[in-house]
């Protein structure tokens, strides 16, 4: 009897090994595919797109002030 149950579960761990070790596989092969890359690329623009006309809209500032004279000596 105790043979049997440490059978079954052998077999069922071996099971469960399989399929976490084939899942990851077929992960890693949709997460590097290029279906993938062009999914992802494709929502960050849309995300990047909505957003720079509200940036645009602000435009660049009327006024900046002069630069600033480095001392001799500085640096190198």
């Amino acid at each position: 009897m105790f043979q049997k149950i440490c059978n079954y579960l052998s077999i069922l761990s071996t099971v469960l090994v399989l399929g976490i070790l084939g899942g990851g596989f077929f992960t890693f092969k949709y997460v590097t595919s290029e279906q993938f890359k062009t999914k992802i690329m494709n929502e960050v623009l849309g995300g990047v797109s909505s957003m720079m006309p509200k940036v645009l809209e602000k435009g660049l500032p009327e006024m900046v002030q002069p630069s600033m004279d480095i001392p001799d000596g500085f640096g190198i």
